[in-house]
């Protein structure tokens, strides 16, 4: 029983982040489409980077893993958890209104931070300008998190999991409404961020409300609570500092190639679906179970759940970076190349898909990995592994960026997300039973792998037939999908007969 509620738990966020990500997708064909990879759209993507940068610092990637086992621990014992989500949530937005109006008045140098090359043209003014439009989101986008973590904690996924569909509407409604009276389109995409950030918040703090959690406001007190949760979230939040100062590193050397920062942002955008479905998930669920369950002193579950968060994450990780691998051409050329979007810009782009894909189940298995260092309220040995990780990405970003371009950023970046999941695995081995993949998981991890390198064989010869038939304008999508599909059938015919996986582990889970 314990399985087929973690299992829907992922599947609850997992479905409807799917939706938030296909939104996505519609997003940023109509974006690459009005703008393709001009001075714009990079100005735009690096203004839209910024808050979502400084996210990870106080929303999900840091102050969520601090507060979220703090306040499951609370729920749990019922022991005061809405004073201590208020005192959080009045000190994150003291916390966060002074940091976004410190902010705008050095907007130029966060934005050369970003994208150095930019100096020298007209990205930069562009790029400021959009920046101090879009940059309050970061306070209304990490107070939503905090409601997001609280409503995950106590077992109510679907609100926090829909919330970031309203970001890709609001984007898409904002492209038709500068199509349609003629506007800027980079300024009114810039201007549709905050508005969906006050969507998001509002919902968000509607829904916690009706589950107990109205969080008011107040005058913010430093409690031994807020002093114990600053301990905690620091070493996360320099944490999350390192993973962006790794993104940083990858902005900056793609800033000085002509094109790179947009193909950089797209080929993120098609690894973010499985990563975004799968890992994020994956670690919204796993979180606070594992939190539950420690504190319970239930090893055994303990286990159990991070076996099948592994083995479910590798499951459709292994097989979506697979497919990424091997069809990233027709991929990119379906999805983006039309209007300004050129053939010269799908190469650029799916060179850089083939290369963070590789990185795909890495970055899926640190979302697995970290949850059993966070729920022990551990996040300085997190941080001293992102340490590691930035020097392998800066390394070979910087390194190998006058031999072969821009794509050393995105080498960078799948080198550093496999360092970094060695890291932590090894880190873990000392953590007792509760961090130790089960017999199940060992039997099923290898056919996993042997599943989807058949599977990829199978998609390589599909699109040796069928790639002609992309230049058939009526064709083209019907033609990717059939390409999909058959890795799709391929991959779980293949898996079930090998024992990787059965089909009622995820038809127990859609039951319930």
């Amino acid at each position: 029983m314990r399985q087929i509620r973690l299992v829907s738990g992922f599947i609850t966020v997992g479905v409807w982040t799917l939706m938030s990500r296909i939104l996505g997708f519609v997003r940023d064909v109509l974006i690459a489409a009005t703008l393709g990879a001009g001075p714009a759209a990079e100005a735009f993507l690096v203004a839209f980077a910024l808050p979502n940068m400084f996210r990870r610092f106080f929303a999900e990637g840091a102050f969520n893993m601090a507060f979220v086992p703090m306040f499951s621990k609370r729920y749990e014992a019922g022991q005061g958890a809405l004073r201590f989500a208020r005192d959080a949530f009045s000190g994150l937005l003291t916390i966060l209104v002074v940091f976004t109006l410190l902010a705008q008045l050095v907007m130029p140098f966060l934005v050369l931070a970003m994208a150095a090359g930019f100096a020298a043209d007209e990205r930069l003014a562009l790029a400021v300008d959009y920046a101090r439009i879009a940059f309050p989101y970061i306070l209304m986008v990490s107070l939503a998190a905090l409601l997001s973590g609280i409503l995950n904690a106590t077992g109510r996924f679907t609100a926090a999991a829909a919330a970031p569909i309203l970001l890709n509407l609001c984007f898409i409604v904002a492209l038709l409404i500068a199509d349609y009276y003629d506007l800027a389109t980079g300024r009114a995409l810039a201007w549709a961020i905050p508005v969906a950030g006050v969507l998001q918040l509002g919902m968000l703090w509607i829904v916690a409300a009706r589950a107990g959690f109205a969080l008011i406001p107040r005058w913010p007190r430093l409690t031994p609570e807020m002093k114990r949760l600053a301990i905690i979230a620091a070493p996360a939040m320099l944490a999350g500092g390192v993973m962006q100062v790794n993104l940083l590193v990858g902005r900056q050397v793609a800033s000085f190639f002509e094109g790179a920062i947009a193909w950089l942002s797209y080929a993120d955008r098609l690894y973010q679906l499985p990563l975004g479905v799968v890992g994020i998930a994956i670690g919204i669920v796993l979180l606070p179970d594992l939190s539950r369950r420690l504190q319970n002193g239930d090893t055994n579950g303990g286990r159990h759940s991070f076996s099948r968060a592994a083995e479910f994450a590798l499951a459709l990780a292994v097989p979506c970076a697979v497919g990424l691998m091997v069809i990233p051409v027709q991929i990119v050329d379906v999805l983006f190349e039309r209007g300004a979007f050129t053939q010269a810009d799908t190469i650029g782009t799916a060179l850089a898909v083939f290369v963070y894909a590789a990185g795909l189940p890495a970055f899926v298995l640190q979302k697995v990995l970290q949850p059993l260092y966070f729920a022990r309220e551990d996040t300085k040995t997190p941080f001293y592994y992102a340490v590691w990780s930035l020097v392998v990405n800066a390394v070979l970003a910087v390194g190998l960026a006058p031999f072969i371009g821009y794509i050393a950023a995105a080498i960078g970046t799948s080198a550093a997300g496999w360092a970094m999941v060695w890291l932590l695995w090894r880190g873990s081995r000392g953590m007792g039973a509760a961090a130790e993949p089960d017999a199940r998981f060992r039997r099923r991890v290898w056919r996993i792998v042997v599943a989807a390198a058949i599977m990829g064989v199978c998609v390589h010869v599909a699109a040796q037939f069928l790639t002609p038939l992309l230049e058939v304008a009526r064709l083209r999508i019907a033609t990717l999908v059939v390409m999909v599909l058959t890795g799709f059938v391929a991959y779980f015919w293949i898996g079930t007969r090998l024992g990787a996986f059965q089909m009622s582990d995820f038809r127990d889970a859609l039951r319930r």
